[in-house]
């Protein structure tokens, strides 16, 4: 059945080109739409039924050959020639098309390669064999009515197959508008190449401009296709009938300058048609692009946000709306600051606008009001925003409600600031038993043994010599006593201050390593808490004790100086040193125990380091303001005194 109505219809698109021929002097015909019918068939249909279609399209062109009494050598070289740009066009089309379709420009070239060069090219250096006349001119005028068919019938048969197949929903409006549209340019063509005798002034011709860029912008590729066919068809009539503005004399010229005109005006507004479906399929990825995110983004648990190139948010998603109870229009802007906790807002808005201007990417801590009232933590992720060629176009960024971690850490943090003061308590307690019990009675076992060799005159020397070395032992074991009091809890610290403490830690691990340490000082105040100094002596001796272990070295300096609302320590060395980078979060019970302390009183902690070239500790400790108001005091009443 289907090769029946594939007959039939080639017959007609055959007759058809038939009424359109001028035979005088030879066969000349401005637009052969046969071959583009039959390729436009079978690129709609599937490729296993070409068999069958091929050739009951070929009967068809046959029967019309028949009839028109084209002689039996002629119709075999048209066959031939048929066949050989149905071959062509429509494998080339289908195999390097994946659908049928002129929506790209990439895919306009490729259909025109084959279909509008390649096919042509080869049937007309065939065909030419079965016409008369002159080989050039027949040659050319086959050549440009081949192709004007396949720019004109074979797209418009293409996208109006494409549309009924797909079934769009298109609007009464919209159906309205293509009857106007294809009504006006049908009364206009007909009006300018059909019904007027006389020759017809060229600028007439721009009145079928507004039509076709109409058809071409409106419609695409398929509507400038099938008004550049109404074009055509009326022209071409209105030509051969001597009608319309192409009325020479000479056919050959008159069908010559009809095909230039129908070249230069189809393929203009073909490729804007193409260019114009190009960017409505970019604009519809876009747009589904834009939805498939949207609608990740609202069922996403995180909070997203976006920004443009002016640091003004324009997108929020459902999660942070409904985490804030507030609407789109509220946040939009700069109003999401608004529900940033006060003490938070300058620090997020600076770590945001340094990110911004660096067009790096952020991550921040920061307060931020639920819609019950309650503020919680959240950390924000921000990456900036690229187009494919590298513009700038904002931030992204996704925030996670972080406060049950942040109760967490609080909650260790202060179990840390037990177990550290816990520890400190112990060390006093113990520090004060080995000085004040056990060294005591190491200084009167030492006594009582040195009495012991006075009060008994018959030693021998042997005996006398192994009680002067337990004399010694004793003495020995008491110093040693005494210097592990002083390493377990400083008395010098809370006798003499901080200054005095380190001074004295530098010159016993000078006396007892052989290790230079340089100790600086200046600008320290004379009263510093007692955590304050307590942790800070720690640290120092903690570095010190990982210079003589691990430094490899002779030489250490200390600094210690005051900086206005804190104070400020180095402890430094020139010894083997470490991959600081490759430590992070692998430091060994020290490092540990020193970023615990600062941590628990607001300072600041690092580590440079690189091996061969040695080691800085690097603290900042603020002091609070009761303190610092206390010591302004101190030195007012001093100076007014």
């Amino acid at each position: 059945m289907q090769a029946c109505l594939v007959a039939a219809l080639c017959y007609v698109a055959a007759k058809l080109g038939g009424a359109l021929i001028i035979t005088v002097p030879q066969t000349l015909w401005p637009l052969w739409p046969g071959c583009a019918v039959l390729v436009a068939v079978l690129l709609v249909s599937q490729r296993k039924s070409w068999p069958f279609l091929i050739p009951a399209g070929l009967a068809g062109f046959v029967l019309y050959d028949l009839q028109a009494a084209v002689p039996i050598a002629s119709i075999a070289w048209l066959m031939l020639a048929d066949i050989a740009e149905i071959f062509v066009t429509a494998w080339g089309v289908s195999s390097f098309l994946d659908q049928p379709r002129l929506d790209s420009l990439k895919a306009f070239a490729k259909y025109s390669i084959f279909t509008v060069f390649l096919g042509p090219l080869v049937t007309s250096s065939i065909g030419i064999q079965a016409l008369n006349g002159d080989k050039w001119i027949s040659w050319r005028i086959n050549f440009l009515s081949e192709g004007l068919a396949f720019l004109t019938l074979t797209p418009a048969i293409l996208g109006w197959v494409g549309q009924f197949r797909a079934r769009p929903r298109t609007s009464r409006t919209f159906r309205l508008e293509a009857a106007v549209l294809l009504s006006a340019l049908v009364t206009l063509c007909y009006g300018m190449f059909v019904a007027r005798e006389t020759r017809v002034p060229p600028a007439l011709l721009y009145s079928l401009v507004p039509f076709l860029l109409w058809s071409a912008l409106r419609f695409g590729s398929t509507g400038a296709a099938t008004s550049a066919s109404i074009v055509a068809l009326l022209s071409i009539w209105g030509a051969l009938h001597g009608h319309g503005p192409f009325t020479e004399t000479d056919p050959v010229n008159r069908v010559f300058s009809l095909q230039l005109f129908l070249l230069f005006t189809t393929v203009p507004f073909m490729l804007l048609a193409v260019l114009v479906e190009e960017r409505k399929g970019q604009e519809a990825e876009l747009r589904e692009s834009e939805e498939r995110f949207r609608l990740t983004a609202d069922t996403t648990p995180t909070l997203i946000w976006m920004s443009g190139t002016d640091r003004l948010c324009t997108f929020f998603n459902r999660g942070w709306l409904n985490f804030t109870g507030r609407r789109m229009e509220e946040e939009l802007g700069d109003g999401w600051a608004a529900g940033v906790h006060p003490d938070d807002l300058n620090r997020c808005i600076a770590v945001y606008y340094k990110a911004f201007d660096s067009r790096t990417k952020f991550e921040m801590e920061y307060r931020l009001r639920r819609y019950d009232g309650e503020y919680r933590w959240i950390v924000d992720y921000g990456v900036p925003r690229f187009e494919s060629n590298g513009t700038f176009c904002g931030y992204i960024g996704s925030c996670i409600d972080i406060t049950e971690r942040k109760l967490s850490e609080l909650s260790l943090r202060e179990l840390t600031g037990r177990l550290i003061h816990a520890q400190e308590q112990e060390r006093a307690r113990i520090a004060r038993e080995l000085h004040d019990d056990i060294s005591q009675r190491m200084a009167f076992l030492q006594i009582g043994l040195e009495q012991f060799e006075q009060g008994v005159p018959g030693l021998t020397s042997n005996n006398r010599k192994e009680l002067n070395n337990l004399v010694k032992v004793a003495s020995e074991v008491s110093s040693d006593l005494h210097s592990m009091s002083h390493q377990l809890h400083p008395a010098r610290l809370d006798l003499q201050g901080l200054v005095a403490a380190m001074g004295g830690l530098c010159r016993e691990l000078n006396s007892q390593h052989e290790l230079r340490i340089k100790f600086l000082h200046h600008d320290v105040p004379a009263q510093i808490p007692g955590d304050v100094a307590l942790c800070l002596f720690r640290i120092v001796q903690e570095a010190l004790r990982n210079v003589v272990k691990h430094g490899k070295t002779t030489e250490a300096r200390v600094e210690l100086f005051g900086e206005g609302d804190g104070i400020s320590l180095c402890v430094s060395d020139p010894g083997a040193g470490f991959n600081a980078e490759g430590a992070q979060g692998k430091g060994g019970l020290g490092l540990v125990s020193m970023r615990e302390r600062l941590r628990l009183l607001g300072g600041d902690f690092a580590v440079e380091s690189e091996p061969l070239h040695g080691t800085r500790v690097r603290v900042r400790v603020p002091l609070d303001d009761d303190f610092l108001r206390d010591k302004a005091a101190s030195k007012q009443s001093k100076a007014s005194a």
